[in-house]
């Protein structure tokens, strides 16, 4: 699998960051969530699945950059 950067609202290439792969799909980086309070909330978690915490800004920018029209919806 490759990846192509889409973008971060970090500096220093620090993370949240996304990505999207030669397989249609996208990558999230970003820092695991660790409190077991939101753990608990999550859905049908299978092994090996982790859950990351991003901005929703970093996800409405990256919509507007890549998604066509995507912009008018947000």
């Amino acid at each position: 699998m490759r990846m192509r950067f889409l973008g971060s609202t970090s500096e220093a290439g620090a993370c949240p960051t996304l990505y999207e792969t030669d397989r249609g799909t996208i990558v999230v980086q970003g820092l695991r969530v660790t409190d077991a309070e939101a753990l608990a909330d999550l859905r049908d978690v299978l092994d090996g699945e982790a859950a990351v915490e991003v901005p929703r800004e970093l996800i409405t920018e990256i919509a507007r950059r890549v998604l066509p029209d995507a912009g008018q919806n947000v």
